[in-house]
């Protein structure tokens, strides 16, 4: 009997042979990520225990980006408790404003975690990284406080549920469109506590910015985790950026999964997911007839704030203008790709529309700046998430977008398809 990739990363990581679905173990961890939010409730039951070391200041990473740049006194306080911990204990990856960005983009970015790791944050959307073929989830504020201070974590090993995309992708079908499309199908429990393993030749064009997104909306079907076979593209990533050396597991042909589910993408349009949840998903086909007026649309996020999102957009709006009656708000996920949109001429053509463009943040997805949502708006959003009063007002709506959906709805003013405007 074989095993899926999760049982083998986490095999190898508290240093048995094998591990099966359910048994409870004590896990090595390679890296750790915080942002503010949780961090500061870290740090405070650190002082609290009177701990007085981490285990390992290289791999620990801290990036205030939910309610940075400061939103308001409170939020500055938070920023300066955490800034004033990782000078502290000397935490190398600290990110400060201004040398930031959303932490599950500049992660990866900075080359920090690769295939074969263990990696955990208190942040739910830390199942980023399963794109490069790490073992990444999210977990609360004490067990990042173990981790930090132990260098390792207790968990539950997961069964594996595997989906296989068959086809070829249709032009402009993107990853937030197979993986809106994977939650429509299976629900917002259908994964619950499970690692996904994502296959199938559909995916072979897909860009790594894509896997990033589709394994970072993976707990948006309550999985542990969404991971990538590496393959040569994943290869060539890691290895322009990753600062140790990293491992590549692959499941056995023999794997045992609790469940396969198959796909056929071919024919797949722009996937739209309406209030209030991830899983009530309908094609844009079925939307764009009822016209519905946006007064806000918002680009960014750890979801999509990517080179490709900003791309697909740019590419959409340039030599045209946002509708007089919407808004739209843009945030690339770092600097380093806030720059490269700057010397590719993405910016400009941006502002040009109409945009509003503003410095890494997760501020808007959460509801607590840079594009918060009075009572009655509607927003068509790339984030992940679209929960009542998650982006603002309890009576406001977000609908799940693509950057081209996204793109095309700020020209009209409505939730539109992209063919309606190219």
């Amino acid at each position: 009997m074989g095993y899926t990739m999760a049982e083998k990363i986490l095999a190898a990581h508290c240093g048995r042979d094998y591990v099966k679905p359910g048994q409870y173990i004590n896990v090595d961890v390679d890296f750790i990520v915080g942002n503010e939010a949780p961090s500061v409730m870290t740090i405070r039951e650190f002082y609290n225990l009177k701990c007085d070391r981490v285990f390992n200041n290289e791999r620990i990473a801290i990036v205030p980006d939910h309610v940075a740049p400061n939103k308001d006194v409170a939020a500055a306080e938070i920023c300066k408790t955490v800034r004033e911990f990782a000078y502290r204990y000397n935490i190398t990856n600290y990110f400060e404003v201004g040398r930031m960005g959303i932490s599950h983009v500049i992660v990866p970015e900075k080359g920090l975690v690769g295939a074969g790791d263990v990696v955990i944050g208190a942040d739910s959307h830390t199942c980023t990284y399963g794109a490069l073929g790490a073992f990444a989830t999210g977990m609360g504020a004490t067990d990042m406080l173990c981790a930090m201070v132990l260098g390792e974590i207790w968990m539950k090993v997961p069964e594996t549920m595997k989906i296989v995309y068959h086809g070829k992708l249709p032009k402009g079908i993107v990853g937030k469109d197979l993986i809106l499309f994977t939650i429509g199908k299976i629900g917002i429990e259908g994964a619950r506590y499970k690692a996904i393993e994502f296959t199938g030749e559909a995916l072979d064009d897909l860009s790594m910015d894509s896997r990033f997104t589709m394994a970072n909306m993976t707990v948006e079907a309550g999985a542990k985790c969404g991971m990538f076979v590496p393959d040569e593209k994943t290869i060539e990533y890691m290895d322009e950026r990753c600062v140790r050396p990293y491992k590549i597991y692959k499941p056995d042909d023999d794997a045992v999964y609790e469940q396969v589910l198959e796909f056929d993408v071919s024919n797949l349009e722009p996937q739209v997911a309406l209030p209030h949840l991830p899983e009530n998903v309908k094609p844009i086909g079925e939307v764009r007839k009822d016209r519905i007026h946006l007064d806000q649309v918002f680009i960014g996020s750890c979801t999509n704030g990517r080179m490709e999102d900003l791309r697909i957009a740019a590419d959409i709006l340039r030599g045209r203008s946002v509708s007089s009656r919407t808004r739209l708000i843009v945030i690339p996920g770092s600097q380093e790709i806030y720059l490269s949109a700057v010397k590719e001429g993405i910016i400009t053509a941006l502002v040009e529309a109409g945009a509003a463009v503003s410095t890494p943040t997760c501020g808007a997805c959460v509801g607590t700046h840079m594009g918060v949502l009075a009572e009655g708006e509607v927003c068509a959003s790339t984030t992940n998430r679209n929960f009542e009063g998650r982006m603002g007002h309890k009576d406001s709506r977000v609908y799940l977008v693509g950057p081209a959906v996204a793109a095309a709805s700020a020209i009209l003013g409505y939730l539109a398809a992209p063919e309606e405007v190219i």
